[in-house]
């Protein structure tokens, strides 16, 4: 069976994954530093900003890819990764905008993101409620 919804935002937080990649190897190569940090904000915020998406990014990828091959509609799916896609890119450029303090689409990017996680959860449960209970 395929999972060609999950694919899409699969490969759109690839390519997302990427971009913050090459800004976290931009201070790298900058400083000559293989591992760990300096105590330039920047680079401390490149390296959080590409980590949280590596942090959250696969759990809800995996929930979603779950849920779809279990049979949940599709618009659910879609609507979901949307929030996750939504929250990811949010997050990232409230990193990067706001220095990595406190900024509106920082906080706005973890909250969609909590809620996509929080509703695919639910949508597992529920599909599995309803195949077995």
């Amino acid at each position: 069976m395929i999972v060609p919804v999950t694919g899409v935002f699969a490969a759109v937080l690839g390519i997302l994954l990427l971009v913050l990649s090459a800004h976290v190897v931009k201070f790298r190569l900058k400083y000559d530093k293989g591992i760990g940090v300096t105590d330039d904000r920047d680079f401390q915020v490149a390296v959080r900003a590409h980590a949280n998406l590596a942090e959250y990014a696969p759990l809800g990828l995996i929930m979603l890819a779950i849920a779809e091959l279990n049979g949940v509609p599709g618009g659910f799916i879609y609507w979901t990764g949307m929030a996750l896609v939504a929250g990811r890119i949010l997050h990232a450029w409230g990193m990067f905008n706001g220095k990595g303090e406190t900024h509106k689409a920082r906080a706005l990017g973890m909250l969609l993101t909590w809620l996509a996680i929080l509703v695919a959860a639910v949508l597992l449960l529920w599909n599995v409620w309803h195949v077995y209970g």
